[in-house]
């Protein structure tokens, strides 16, 4: 079970009330559920599901992934109900397809905003919402960003990107860093995976951005939407225009879900698509597993000196100084302390 708690991001409109926070603006008639299926309406107010969370446990920082924010650093993560898209290999669909597929049910705790604040604080560390879309729990969000912030707290996302600019607006000031997925080269495959349009992600990337927040993205190679060489070659031409220095995950495509007769992505494919990444101009290109630790590791884009060393469960040795490579003293892209603030 899941408790539905009072919202914000709506608007009155044409004797209804329209839902602001992602681009499917949802009209919604009294007892109306959006298309997200965690926000519907009630009277004059809309609720949300997206309050309590159907996980909470400790990760590393670089799990997200995360690769040049803050290394080592401790996640306490969190996941509300629920997911603005419905992608046919989701590894995470019993959490994020809640209310969609009869076969996702889950109980969520009640959320404890001030002991989850304290807890991360007390062990040094940041709060992640992830597994599910943290944009749903946008109300969470702030909330957590609010009594994070005054105790030096770190606050991320690991997020399909699917926002409103207003409500990008309102939600960038607390985020310290986002991974964000690009799911596909072109609209029509973006939708035919994901039910939605690929440019409100592109838009939210830009907008996060400008706002100074610290910004990786992610691609999962999968078959016929994302995995082949025009298709990757695109997708990193996107990337380098936020900035050559935006770190660029790419993530092996595992069967499930509604995609378990396709095949896992090869390491070779993963080698080459890496190798798209670099020769579109980006400085920083990760393969977390298949190609093994230089997949993860950091190397300095002047010299080539490895800078940061990354095992698979987030252990992370570091050998910058000051956040700059010890060898030529290059400036290494990143947020590397707590004193630092995002933008590439």
């Amino acid at each position: 079970m899941v408790a539905w708690v009072p919202a914000d991001f709506y608007r009155a409109v044409d004797d209804g009330l329209q839902c602001t926070l992602c681009p499917f603006r949802c009209w919604l008639r009294d007892g109306d559920t959006g298309a997200c299926k965690v926000r519907r309406r009630e009277g004059d107010r809309v609720l949300t599901a997206a309050w309590g969370t159907t996980v909470e446990h400790w990760s590393t920082v670089e799990r997200k992934p995360l690769y040049h924010f803050r290394p080592g650093l401790p996640l306490l993560t969190l996941a509300p109900p629920g997911c603005s898209f419905r992608c046919d290999y989701c590894v995470n669909h019993r959490v994020s397809q809640y209310g969609r597929d009869p076969d996702s049910r889950v109980a969520a705790h009640e959320t404890d905003v001030e002991k989850l604040v304290a807890a991360a604080a007390e062990r040094g560390g940041g709060l992640a919402l992830s597994y599910s879309e943290p944009s749903l729990a946008a109300e969470l969000t702030l909330e957590l960003g609010a009594r994070a912030e005054p105790l030096g707290v770190p606050l991320v996302w690991k997020s399909n990107g699917f926002l409103t600019p207003e409500a990008v607006r309102r939600v960038s000031p607390v985020l310290a860093a986002v991974n964000i997925d690009v799911k596909a080269a072109d609209e029509d495959a973006h939708r035919r995976l994901t039910g939605a349009p690929l440019g409100p992600v592109l838009e939210t990337l830009r907008l996060l951005k400008a706002a100074g927040v610290w910004v990786e993205v992610s691609t999962p190679l999968v078959p016929g939407t994302s995995a082949e060489d025009e298709q990757l070659a695109r997708i990193a031409e996107f990337v380098v225009s936020l900035g050559p220095d935006t770190p660029w995950h790419l993530l092996r495509f595992t069967p499930t879900y509604r995609l378990r007769d396709e095949r896992p992505t090869p390491p070779q494919r993963l080698a080459t698509a890496a190798r798209i990444g670099r020769d579109a101009g980006l400085r920083y290109v990760y393969v977390e597993r298949a190609l093994g630790a230089g997949g993860r590791a950091t190397h300095c884009p002047r010299c080539g000196v490895e800078v940061v060393a990354r095992g698979v469960w987030g252990q992370t040795e570091s050998r910058l100084r000051g956040g700059s490579c010890p060898a030529c003293g290059e400036r290494i892209a990143g947020i590397w302390t707590m004193d630092e603030r995002g933008g590439a």
